[in-house]
């Protein structure tokens, strides 16, 4: 009974399997492309394909021709200073995490940054470091050039300083990076960055936060400890600190925690009155310009013993060539520097996408950060991506396009060329707690536990698998076990779907599971198994076991018994313990029968079972003679629910084949609904079909397939008062408008 004043429709059509549906419907023709047509496609080029890809290849061209100079240009000044003051300090906080001088970071927030604003497609996005980017080159280069003992053999390593190398180590796997990026984006392979789920960059991320915060407690408590990587590393550095923690700097400690509390503070105010605030109070640069004043004028160096920038060089340095043996000892940790700093950027890039109303290409993104980095690299620079903090000041600030990006950059540039030794007198530890206190936010996605737990446990399986690995291998390993985990996840959730056995809402033509509601009717025999994700090698023998438990007994083991069955029916006949007359088969052997043991052929159990040598066909509802036994089958029809089931593979074809046969051997009828056309044209041509497994099992949806059981065994509704609860005539009602030309044929209803 539908809802009062609830729409209604009603349709009146034939009953259709796949076959008839054909018939009555003239299909298009669309020809299949060849692997050799999209080749020629692929390298065909015209005037305007030439143009596109001009035009695809420098996106700056794109948005710069619908520039608005009145409405954006100021915005984007205002923005652009406010993103390069915070780009300046954030340069020179995360290059402590790459293990380098801080001055490097600089490099690092102008060159990529420039060569961006021509390829890259995203307009908000801020380039430049970042601290899980460079934490991860930190690691490369504490592992070829350790703070203590000589540094691994490398050719190209001679004369040089320990701070030149550990440059040249830098600005070296980041070119390698850059290659890696580069590369995939001419092979259009942008997608790759689909298999890093939200999940496992959360996981990832959060651990990451965890690693950059106890990199940075020996510049907050003034403590030497050398850089170390590898597995459990994070475990070594802090049995160091703790077993140093008696020579903690109280000036460094005092420091940090000010700048901490001051910074969380105002960074709160800044997100709760960000509606208010024209701009958000730069407060990172503020206590930065007030702790370099207040270090410089009471000489906190010398005084306190306090680690401090130092001199910082005016001007660039001249480029150098990466090194091709530092290429070979780290090509295995270049590749997730190079997909991670792409999956974080592309992921900020596409949440501003989607805010503004623009689209972002992923190859051309891959394209841009790869020349981005081997640009860069090449004047000493290491790998950039996106920071979400100096991301959100550039969009939050008005930024508009990536002019904003570029002003930055020239702030960073005058910094560089001009004022750089003013910060000579900063305290190290000002720049440890800049960062630390830019963690909140990935630390923060500790929250997600729970929440993920509740709702979706292999998801917060990825998650924990992730973090804890990546926070005891390091993030390169822990970044592979993580991507591992969540493949396995995926191959589990198709492996062992929730199969289930649908019944008919009553009344209607809907079929839902029968476990869900109440109000529900199942025709005695027939069973519907519906199968929710893809067949293929590794599911398929649990479909197998799932079918059997639905329908309730093993086709196999019953054909076999049948078979048996039969041997020994005709044995009997023979030797004439066993007679055939009007009222059946009648024993004429005066004592017991026996089950002799049959040493025939065992494989011709598993054929069809063949009744040419009996009287009768036998009955195998009814009771054996010679107290023959054979299991019970009340199932005469079975619907295998297709509608979810995307692909098949060979080996899943070869097993769906075998279990089909087997069912129809033992006499229950097979009808496959909703299936993709796709698959049934693959069905066709791997030769799916034969003289048992035809394709008029094929029907167009659940309800056809039932209404032609119901007709050809209507003995299932005998017992049932009620033959109607199947719905058997549907008619569309249009109260509004006409139908499409194509839609007005009108077909008899369908009355059983």
């Amino acid at each position: 009974m539908m809802r009062r004043g609830a729409q209604q429709y009603v349709v009146a059509r034939p009953l259709y399997s796949e076959e008839s549906f054909a018939e009555d419907h003239e299909v298009v023709y669309r020809p299949r492309k060849t692997m050799l047509d999209h080749v020629k496609q692929y390298f065909t080029c015209d005037a305007k394909r030439a143009k596109s890809a001009a035009l695809s290849l420098l996106p700056v061209i794109g948005w710069f021709k619908i520039y608005r100079i009145k409405e954006w240009l100021l915005s984007d000044i205002v923005s652009g200073v406010s993103t390069g003051l915070v780009a300046v300090l954030q340069g020179l906080a995360y290059c402590l995490l790459a293990s380098l001088p801080p001055w490097y970071g600089l490099f690092s927030a102008f060159f990529p940054v420039v060569v961006y604003f021509f390829l890259g497609t995203s307009r908000h996005i801020s380039v430049g470091p970042f601290p899980v980017l460079c934490l991860m080159i930190g690691s490369v280069v504490t592992r070829l050039v350790p703070d203590e003992g000589p540094p691994l053999n490398i050719t190209g390593f001679d004369g040089l300083t320990r701070e030149e190398q550990r440059v040249l180590v830098a600005s070296s796997v980041s070119f390698l990076a850059g290659i890696m990026q580069l590369a995939m984006g001419v092979l259009q392979v942008g997608f790759v960055v689909m298999y890093l789920s939200d999940t496992l960059v959360s996981g990832f991320t959060t651990a990451a936060a965890i690693h950059i915060l106890v990199s940075q407690l020996k510049f907050v408590l003034g403590l030497t400890v050398p850089g170390i990587s590898g597995p459990l590393s994070l475990i070594y550095t802090l049995e160091i600190i703790f077993n140093d923690i008696t020579s903690t700097n109280v000036c460094d400690v005092v420091i940090s925690l000010v700048i901490m509390v001051v910074v969380f503070v105002v960074k709160e105010l800044n997100d709760r009155f960000k509606s208010k605030l024209p701009v958000p109070i730069p407060i990172e640069v503020i206590m930065t310009v007030i702790a370099c004043g207040v270090s410089y004028a009471f000489d906190f160096k010398t005084r306190y013993g306090i680690e401090v920038v130092g001199h910082i060089p005016k001007g660039y340095e001249p480029p150098i060539a990466p090194n091709l043996h530092i290429f070979q000892e780290t090509a295995v940790e270049a590749f997730p520097i190079a997909i991670v700093g792409f999956a974080v950027a592309f992921s900020v890039a596409k949440v501003y996408s989607v805010k503004h109303d623009y689209t972002i290409d992923g190859n051309q993104e891959l394209i841009a950060f790869g020349a981005s980095n081997i640009f860069g690299a090449s004047f000493k620079s290491f790998a950039a991506s996106t920071a979400l903090s100096r991301t959100a000041v550039q969009e939050s600030t008005g930024g508009k396009t990536q002019v904003a990006g570029l002003l930055s950059a020239i702030i960073v540039m005058i910094v560089t060329l001009a004022i750089g030794f003013l910060l000579e007198p900063l305290p190290k530890s000002v720049l440890g707690a800049v960062v630390i206190v830019n963690l909140k936010g990935m630390l923060m996605q500790f929250r997600e536990v729970p929440y993920l737990w509740r709702r979706d446990k292999p998801d917060c399986v990825v998650w924990l698998g992730t973090c804890i690995a990546a926070i005891l291998l390091g993030l390169d390993l822990g970044l592979a076990a993580g991507l591992g985990v969540e493949l396995i996840s995926v191959v589990l959730r198709t492996q062992f779907p929730r199969c289930s056995l649908l019944a008919n809402i009553k009344g209607t033509d809907i079929y839902k599971d029968r476990k869900d509601f109440v109000d529900i009717y199942e025709p005695e025999g027939v069973k519907i198994f519906r199968i929710p994700s893809p067949i293929f090698f590794a599911n398929i023998e649990f479909f197998r076991s799932k079918l059997v438990e639905a329908v309730g007994f093993n086709p196999l083991r019953v054909l076999r018994k049948r078979n048996k069955a039969l041997r020994m029916i005709r044995k009997l006949l023979k030797k004439g313990d066993l007679q055939w007359t009007s009222k059946g088969f009648m024993n004429t052997s005066c004592g017991p029968i026996k089950e002799s043991e049959d040493k025939s052929n065992m494989e011709e159990l598993d054929l069809p079972t063949d009744f040419k040598d009996l009287p009768t066909r036998i009955d195998w509802s009814a009771e054996l003679p010679a107290n023959i036994s054979v299991p019970r089958v009340d199932v005469h029809s079975l619907v295998l629910d297709f509608a979810a089931v995307s692909f098949l593979d060979i080996s899943a074809l070869k097993g769906l084949k075998t279990m089909l046969k087997e069912l129809i051997r033992v006499e229950v009828e097979i009808y496959i609904v909703a299936c993709d056309p796709y698959i049934l044209e693959k069905l066709h041509d791997c030769c799916f079909f034969d003289d048992e497994v035809q394709p008029s099992m094929f029907f167009l949806t659940v309800h056809d397939a039932m209404l032609h059981i119901l007709e050809k065994h209507p003995e299932s509704t005998e017992n049932k008062s009620d033959y109607d609860k199947i719905i058997t005539t549907v008619t569309v009602h249009h109260p509004e408008g006409s139908l499409r030309s194509r839609d007005r044929s009108v077909y008899p209803e369908t009355r059983l």
